[in-house]
């Protein structure tokens, strides 16, 4: 396991994008408070304030949109937009969306085992046709089966994600698509929607470099996290702790009146790590750049989360800490505690969703349970 996962979960490759202008250096930061425009000369026209009956000059950024310099950022929200009566809505989303994800998982769960007795004959004759068929020559098919095969089971169950993230990235680059990516691909608890961006932006990265890293952490430790969890829980782990860090970050914005909009899977894999950290402690990590020093898994996440810790305290504006720290924290009450509450006692749903599989066409009552 490469100590890079955790050096650039750490450091999270949280440098969107540096736009030089003139002598000014204008910083856009993933899982940050905010973006930073580029400067530009403005001129104002009045639009009606988000949730207030005011109207209020906002400058307007046409021209730098058009130039794609950076992604178009909603104006500052009045002060009533801060209250955190609006989080409620943010609260029941985690919450429904959490329990919705594990009972998928464990459904899914439920119809892969049920699966793979039936999977097992399909490989079967799949192998023998294979052997009395004549072999193709540099087929680029075979090829690509022979690498999926090499993958283990954790790398081949992220790669749909790492798929998703750059299909995100390419949008961010579609001009007419800011607009719609800044407001449901970038998380504000100012926004008009609340919600959705709460996921849609745990898969959303506006530089290469740091959808690279975050993919190359998400794919460094994928084995060790799937091996322990399985991926059918690691689906509903990853997608949870992106909806979580996201809900720990709007609390925080809300409580500090930083209201800037946040993007990436920074938390989800902050969660990832954090679980592997805790579940392995005495496993040997290194920086990849330091092969040399070596240290334990558990001092790592010691010092990430103290390092999030004094983040947030201190109000440092560089990074989301409040995301950083909400996702190693969930990441760690899942290994001590969320699995035995939350996934062991999964047996009813599972349940009830195989006398529904089970009960055919006119088999089993009329009744409904």
């Amino acid at each position: 396991m490469a100590w890079r996962g955790c050096f650039l979960c750490w450091s999270k490759g949280d440098i969107l994008t540096l736009s030089y202008r003139g002598s000014r250096a204008a910083f856009l930061t993933q899982q940050r408070r905010g973006f930073r425009r580029a400067s530009k000369k403005t001129e104002t026209k009045p639009v009606e304030a988000e949730d207030a009956g005011r109207r209020q000059p906002v400058s307007s950024d046409t021209a730098v949109q058009k130039k794609g310099l950076a992604p178009h950022s909603e104006a500052p929200a009045p002060a009533a937009a801060r209250s955190f009566t609006r989080l409620f809505k943010p609260m029941v989303f985690t919450l429904g969306f959490t329990g919705c994800s594990f009972a998928t998982a464990a459904i899914w769960q439920y119809e892969s085992l049920k699966s793979r007795v039936q999977s097992y004959f399909n490989e079967v004759r799949a192998d023998w046709l294979e052997r009395i068929r004549p072999q193709k020559q540099g087929d680029i098919r075979k090829q690509v089966n022979q690498w999926w095969s090499s993958l283990s089971e954790g790398q081949r169950t992220v790669t749909g994600i790492i798929a998703a993230n750059a299909l995100v990235f390419c949008l961010w680059r579609v001009p007419s698509m800011q607009r719609t990516m800044m407001k449901y691909f970038t998380s504000s608890p100012a926004s008009k929607a609340v919600c959705a961006p709460m996921i849609l932006s745990t898969f959303s990265h506006y530089s290469l470099f740091h959808m690279a890293a975050n993919m190359y952490v998400l794919w460094s430790f994928s084995s060790s996290v799937v091996s322990l969890l399985g991926r059918e829980q690691f689906m509903a782990v990853y997608l949870s702790a992106g909806v979580i860090s996201t809900f720990v970050s709007y609390v925080c914005k809300t409580a500090m009146g930083r209201l800037g909009p946040s993007l990436g899977a920074s938390g989800a894999i902050m969660t990832v790590l954090a679980a592997v950290c805790t579940k392995m402690p005495e496993a040997k990590l290194a920086i990849i750049f330091l092969p040399m020093f070596t240290f334990t898994a558990g001092s790592a996440l010691k010092a990430i989360v103290a390092m999030d810790t004094a983040g947030l305290i201190l109000g440092w504006r560089f990074f989301d800490h409040a995301a950083h720290l909400g996702g190693a924290l969930f990441g760690i009450w899942y290994v001590f505690y969320g699995h035995e509450l939350i996934w062991k006692n999964r047996e009813p749903l599972v349940k009830i969703w195989h006398e529904m599989r089970t009960r055919g066409p006119g088999g089993g009552g009329g009744a409904s349970p």
